[in-house]
This record gives structure tokens, sequence and C-alpha cells, in this order.
């Protein structure tokens, strides 16, 4: 195995709740009310459409709003990985990805494990540049058990709901959450920032048309049926786990543009300072971040050196 480079779950195809449009020789997101899943491939029109985004709906004018689901782990935190992450917007790479204790930095000297203060507290993350990034990876269909399409978000709301169901899912299935039939269901919300505008969010529950007891003996049935078979579901989970572990970061160089032009619109820098803004226009994401971080050491220095004196002083 690679060194270095993270193993993902297969990938078959996207699930978004939103597109790129081009709009004053711009490409923006635009927030939508529906599923879409796509392909992974993409033309200049935008993503081509997966087959199963007509199959799934009730006819060709229908919105998707659920999608049938099984999961292919049951440890929440395989199936669904958030974390605090900032994309250069220009190369697409994530360059700082952390869970608010700790980081994995990109600086000049190589990768860093750094403090996390979250977002609201990091002064590398000011203007919008840093935001929380859910991976939701599920299995649509029986052709292909270890196949996923994957749903992304940097949405407190389908964050915060997805993990909160997965874990109590997994609790009162037994540990048995691979074998839940469950389903992804987009919910509407307003508040008072969205001005009574509705926002979608994204959540997971027992598919439509079936009770929680009749889903966990479901899970029951499809658990044993997997043992006699010889499926081996603590080992598909450590295997992912030590995927996952293998790499810095999960997403490839290949699907960071796209992610970053999808969920991190361009956003005022960061570097807000008056020195930040006279370095170079060619400089990359990470120089700027090691300067803007040397900066802030300085300052603290200055601050620490500034209230020793007086303290000094006092004791003469």
């Amino acid at each position: 195995m690679l060194k270095g480079l993270a193993i993902t779950p297969p990938v078959l195809g996207r699930i978004s709740i939103g597109k790129v449009i081009e709009k004053n020789g711009k490409r923006l997101p635009e927030k939508d009310d529906q599923f879409t899943i796509t392909s992974q491939v993409q033309t200049k029109d935008g993503w081509l459409l997966h087959p199963l985004n007509d199959e799934l709906r009730q006819g060709k004018d229908d919105k998707l709003r659920s999608i049938p689901v099984r999961l292919l782990f049951n440890e929440p935190e395989l199936n669904f990985r958030a974390d605090y992450t900032l994309f250069d917007r220009q190369s697409g790479r994530p360059v700082c990805v952390g869970n608010g204790e700790t980081c994995k930095r990109v600086t000049q000297d190589g990768m860093q494990s750094l403090p996390c203060p979250s977002p609201a507290a990091c002064p590398l993350a000011k203007g919008g540049a840093c935001k929380p990034y859910g991976r939701l990876n599920v299995v649509i269909g029986d052709d292909d058990l270890l196949g996923s399409f994957v749903f992304r978000t940097t949405g407190f709301n389908s964050i915060r709901t997805l993990s909160a169901r997965l874990h109590y899912f997994q609790a009162i299935s037994g540990n048995r959450l691979a074998c839940l039939p469950l389903e992804l269901r987009l919910r509407g919300k307003s508040t008072r920032q969205s001005h009574g505008t509705p926002i979608f969010y994204v959540d997971l529950t027992v598919r439509s048309g079936i009770d929680m007891a009749e889903a966990l003996q479901t899970a029951n049935v499809l658990d044993a049926q997997r043992h006699a078979a010889g499926f081996d579901q603590a080992a598909l989970d450590e295997a992912a786990r030590h995927g996952f572990g293998n790499g810095a970061f999960e997403d490839s160089e290949e699907d960071s543009l796209a992610i970053a032009e999808e969920l991190y619109p361009a956003v005022e820098s960061p570097l807000a300072t008056p020195q930040a803004r006279q370095l170079s226009s060619t400089a990359s994401l990470t120089e700027k971040l090691d300067a803007q971080a040397q900066r802030q050491i300085s300052l603290t220095n200055h601050h620490l050196g500034a209230n020793k004196a007086p303290a000094q002083a006092e004791g003469q």
C-alpha cells in the first residue's frame, strides 16, 4: 500500500442538493430543494446524471427527496467523516484539516500537527475560508455492496443530524448499522438568518413504509445471512479504518478542485492585514498561511514581552 495515500471507499457517483452555475462570468454554487445523483464524469455543462437519478423518481418531473440506502460499515465515523477544512481555492487542495483540538496543516516545512481552535477562534479561518466539511458514503441498490455514492456537505444541520442518527442507529441495532434498511431524506427549516427562506439539509431515517421494529428485524436477519455466507463485517471496518488512516487528507487532488468550487465559494482572503496584502499575488496559499502564522507568533511574543516588564518592576 502506498504510504501517504488515503484508501477510501470506491465511489460510483455523487449525491448533491445543489449545483454549480455560471453567473456574470463566475462559477458559483446554487442550492436546490431536491437530491441529484450524478456520475463521476463532468463536462463543461456540469456533472452527467447517473441512471439512478431518473430511476428513483416516480416520474421524470418528480423531485427526488428521498433515496433508499444501506451503509458500508458498522462504525459511524467510517460512514461519515467530518472535520474543519481549509482549501486552497486555486489548486483545490486541502491545506489545513482539524477537529477543533488538533489539525494537520501543510507548511513550507512539510506536514505539521498543530492545535486547532476551530474556525471561530482561528486567525487563518477569517472570511469563511475554513468550514465544517462532511463526507457520507452510502450504498444504493444491490448491484455492488462495496461500491458507494458520496454525499459531501458543509452544512451544520446536515452534519449534526447525520452524526446523531448514525450513532443512535448503531446503538439500537446492536452494532448492525450496515444491515439496517435506511433512506436519505431531504428536510427543510427556516431560521432568522434565512429570513423565512427554507434551508434544506439531509437526514437519515428508516425507510418509508417500515417501522423501527421491522427495520431491526430485517437487520438481524441480514446480519445472520452474512455471517452464514462468511461475510466478515468487523474485518471490513478494520480495513476501512486502516485505509483512511494511511493518508493525511482524504480527498484526492482530482476531486478537490471540484469540491472547493461547489462547497467553498470564493471569499475574502483570511489574510486581511496590510502586511499580508503586500504578499505577492503569485504566492501559494501555503506560503501566505505560513506568513500569517509567523506574524501571529511575533505578535504573541510582543505582548508577552510587554506584560513581563511591569511584573518585574513591581517585584523590585
